[in-house]
Parts: structure tokens; C-alpha cells; sequence
């Protein structure tokens, strides 16, 4: 018996069993054709909580980007991109700024993560799990407080990074590392006097395992400063798109407006390309990748996000009947994002006016569903994703 005991975790054919597995690895079997991970995936709680606790060994900064972004490696080797605080959270994106200049924040990718996936709500009388929109479609996210000089500066063997690292009049510890935009002493991130605070976004399986697909958005801005996009000049421009693969057929054109409906919540402009993975084909899910630069305004609702969806006028039945739901008053969207977001270490994750903003979107969602309804009929517009036999929604999601 006692030798039994001593090889549990292992298989007769000398393989380990997956209960062994550290949880990043989990997370990345679990991944699917049409999630990245399941509803009830236990590995998802405790990778999140494996990203604010694991031991950071070894840092780099992401090539690439406009921005820092460093990637940190942990004992178990999981690896994640750090984001570091750029803003406060009641700073609002300058309204003279482009957004392709706007800052990416922190806070934004942990409160997509949330927005995407789902919350345990509990009522007075009966504990009930609520999801929000349950999609289901962003690598898990969490806050985190750093120690820039013990868990980056030492542990750094990145010459570049480290030669950014200076202490400031005010005697506090910074660094700005390498990239195109707000790399630069004047934009420096310091520490008060050494503690940074953070996002954690787990990595995905790596591309030689699992290659992915980067699509041009056919909603993508000009990313100029007098240029428009044919998508802003052109109201039949869906139509078009409707026309060219993998648009006419199959589910993409749902997905979009999923993500179209993502965005639009958040305030999100910067959707300029989206990623798939590629052994799916294109019968498969469209990764939420990049967050940071929703939750910039609270005060401001950019209608051009949503273009696609008055222009399509298409969406699942089941993403309509969540977004009805997140309207009524005991599943106030608001609400929900503020209990899930309270489990994050670095709580308060967004200022109150994003959550109301939040609500206040949602109801120009419904409208413009309700809009497209009226002008085109319920059976042409909502695509009834779910099985008639039984209350479930179909593989096809």
C-alpha cells in the first residue's frame, strides 16, 4: 500500500496523472474549439491565484508593442505579461488624444477578463451562479503588487531593461525599459518607494504548440489622423464583408459582434486585429487578446465602436437573452462586475462612473438590437444558437 501511495501521481505507463499538472499547463489542455476554458474549470481559480503568488524567477520586456509590457516567468515556469500602472483610476484618456496614442491600462485588461467570463452572485435567498457575458474568450488576468527591485531589476538578465533602472529625486525606484511610445525617463514608472502594481495576463500555449491566426478586424480604423476607414464612409459596408471568407458563412460574423459588443462596454477603439487558433480552422472562437485600452472615458460613449452591429444587424440569441438579463434591475451589469471585481488583490479595479457607464452602454446595445428588429425582423436578426431539445446552448456558439 505504501508504495502505491508514494507513485499516485503516477500512471502505470510511467505517465503523470493530470492532477499533477501546475495549472497553467491545465489551463492550456483545457482549451477547446469553442472556449478557452470550461464554465467550471477549477485550474482557472487557482492559476488566477497562482499569478498574484507564485514566485517571479526571470523578466524580460515583450518585443514588439508600442508599449512596455515585460514578460515574467515563475518558479513553476508558467509565464505571464505583465502590464504595469499607467494611470490612475479616475484619470480619464485626454480628450485631445488619438486612440492610438492612449495609454494601455492595467486595470482595463483585469476588468475585461471579468466583463468576458463570469461571477458568483449570491441572492438573499438563494445562492445563485450568475455569468456575465460568458464568453469566456480572455486569457485569465490578475492584479499584483511588485517589488520592482527584488522581483524585476534582480531577477532581470535583460541588459536593456536593466540599464533603465534609476532612483528618483524623490529617492523612490524606477525604470521605463524599451518601446516606441512613453519609453522615456519623463514617463518613467516609479515605485513608492519600490512597489508597482500591476496586470498578470497568463501566456497561451506557445505558438510551436499551438499556432494562431492573426485576422485583419474589417472594422479596423484608419489609425490616421484625417483618414477615414471605407467602414466609416460606406453604410452598406457590411454587406461586402458578408461576402468574403470566412465572413459568409459559418460563425465569424457572430463572433465579431460578440466582441463588437465587448468593446462597446468598454470603451475599447484599438480592435484592430484579432487572433484564432489555427488547428480549429475557421469553425472556432475569436480570442479577446488586448484589453488595455478600454475603461479610458466614462463620461464618453463611442458610438462608432458598435458601427458593425447597426451595420450587420446580426446577433446570437444567446448573447441577446445575457445582455436582457445584465439589463434588469437584480442582475444590473454594474453590480455584477463589482462583486467579481472585488476579488482581485488590487481591488477597486475600476472607478464607479466606468461601472455606470457600463449600464448606460448596455442600454444603447439593447436599443440597437431592438433597432435592427424593427427594421428587419426578429428571425433575420437573432441567431438561434441553442439546441431545441433540450435548454442548452449548441456547440455551434
Amino acid at each position: 500500500g505504501r508504495q502505491n501511495e508514494d507513485n499516485e501521481d503516477f500512471l502505470p505507463t510511467g505517465e503523470t496523472s493530470i492532477d499533477s499538472y501546475p495549472n497553467w499547463l491545465k489551463f492550456h489542455i483545457g482549451i477547446n474549439r469553442y472556449e478557452l476554458y470550461s464554465r467550471d474549470n477549477p485550474a482557472i481559480e487557482a492559476l488566477l491565484q497562482d499569478l498574484v503568488s507564485q514566485k517571479i524567477t526571470s523578466v524580460a520586456m515583450k518585443s514588439g508593442g508600442t508599449q512596455l509590457k515585460l514578460i515574467m516567468t515563475f518558479q513553476n515556469y508558467g509565464q505571464a505579461l505583465f502590464k504595469p500602472m499607467k494611470q490612475t483610476r479616475e484619470q480619464e484618456t485626454p480628450p485631445d488624444f488619438f486612440y492610438f496614442s492612449d495609454y494601455e491600462r492595467h486595470n482595463a485588461e483585469i476588468a475585461a477578463f471579468h466583463l468576458d467570463r463570469q461571477v458568483k452572485w449570491v441572492c438573499v435567498k438563494r445562492k445563485v451562479k450568475i455569468l456575465i457575458l460568458d464568453f469566456r474568450r480572455v486569457p485569465p488576468v490578475a492584479g499584483r503588487l511588485v517589488n520592482m527591485t527584488r522581483e524585476i531589476r534582480d531577477v532581470t538578465r535583460d541588459k536593456k531593461l536593466w540599464r533603465t533602472f534609476f532612483i528618483s529625486p524623490a529617492n523612490n525606484i524606477c525604470f521605463y525599459g524599451e518601446c516606441s511610445y512613453y519609453c522615456s525617463t519623463e514617463h518613467a514608472l516609479c515605485g513608492k518607494p519600490d512597489q508597482i502594481e500591476g496586470s498578470l495576463a497568463a501566456f497561451l500555449p506557445d505558438l510551436s504548440l499551438a499556432k494562431r491566426k492573426t485576422w485583419r478586424n474589417p472594422w479596423r480604423r484608419s489609425y490616421h489622423k484625417r483618414k477615414k476607414a471605407e467602414w466609416e464612409v460606406d453604410p452598406d459596408y457590411c454587406e461586402e464583408v458578408k461576402q468574403t471568407p470566412p465572413y459568409d458563412s459559418g460563425t465569424r460574423i457572430l463572433d465579431i459582434m460578440d466582441m463588437t459588443v465587448f468593446d462597446f462596454l468598454m470603451g475599447n477603439m484599438d480592435r484592430h486585429h484579432y487572433e484564432t487558433f489555427e488547428k480549429f480552422g475557421n469553425e472556432t472562437f475569436i480570442i479577446h487578446l488586448d484589453n488595455g485600452r478600454g475603461f479610458g472615458k466614462y463620461s464618453h460613449d463611442e458610438l462608432s465602436i458598435l458601427v458593425p452591429l447597426n451595420q450587420c444587424c446580426r446577433i446570437r440569441k444567446s448573447t441577446y437573452l445575457r445582455l436582457q438579463l445584465l439589463a434588469k434591475e437584480e442582475y444590473k451589469l454594474s453590480l455584477l462586475m463589482k462583486e467579481s471585481l472585488l476579488k482581485d488583490k488590487i481591488a477597486p479595479i475600476l472607478y464607479q462612473p466606468h461601472l455606470e457607464a457600463m449600464d448606460r452602454r448596455l442600454r444603447i446595445v439593447l436599443k440597437a438590437i431592438s433597432d435592427c428588429i424593427e427594421k428587419d425582423g426578429y428571425i433575420n436578426v437573432v441567431e438561434n444558437d441553442f439546441n431545441t431539445d433540450v435548454n442548452t446552448v449548441t456547440t455551434e456558439r
